[in-house]
């Protein structure tokens, strides 16, 4: 197995801040979750689902990162590399941002810084899943150079799976 460098946990764009999850995260990870329209949460929980996102970034060096907003301060989402549907060695990157704040570039934004943050561990390739139905989101990763390599069926619908390969 090829050693990867650890992901840089802090990253910092022109108007965004990505780090390491705190507990006051709780009540506002709630909140965008339950934007998905499948209920909502307890915070109890989202603090387990906290812990357990720590534990995992200790263990394999990617991170799953809060987004705030620089000059707002707001919590507005989250983006990094997850294991998903992927492996340790070509990650999925992960993004979810509350729709007060879609289609403003922030997605992008995010995933660009990392993305970087992934070249920067000696990665290869990364992968990304989203629905087909998610045109915005499909838009972001074809702005980060991702192109379709499949689509699968899943219980939820059909899911595109796409590739990017890196530098």
């Amino acid at each position: 197995m090829t050693t990867y460098e650890t992901m840089p946990f802090h990253l910092e764009t022109e108007r965004l801040i990505l780090r390491p999850w705190a507990e006051s995260d709780a009540a506002e990870f709630c909140a965008l979750l339950s934007e998905r329209g499948k209920g909502t949460p307890t915070v109890e929980h989202i603090r387990t689902s906290i812990a357990e996102l720590l534990t995992a970034t200790a263990s394999t060096g990617i991170a799953l990162l809060p987004i705030q907003r620089r000059d707002e301060g707001d919590f507005i989402g989250y983006c990094g590399l997850i294991t998903g549907r992927s492996t340790l060695e070509e990650p999925e990157i992960a993004y979810e941002l509350f729709q007060r704040v879609h289609g403003r570039g922030y997605a992008t934004e995010a995933a660009r810084a990392v993305l970087d943050a992934a070249v920067a561990t000696g990665r290869k390739r990364l992968w990304a899943t989203v629905a087909t139905w998610n045109t915005p989101s499909l838009r972001v990763l074809e702005k980060l150079g991702f192109e379709r390599d499949r689509v699968s069926m899943e219980d939820s619908g059909e899911v595109a799976w796409l590739t990017r390969s890196l530098p």
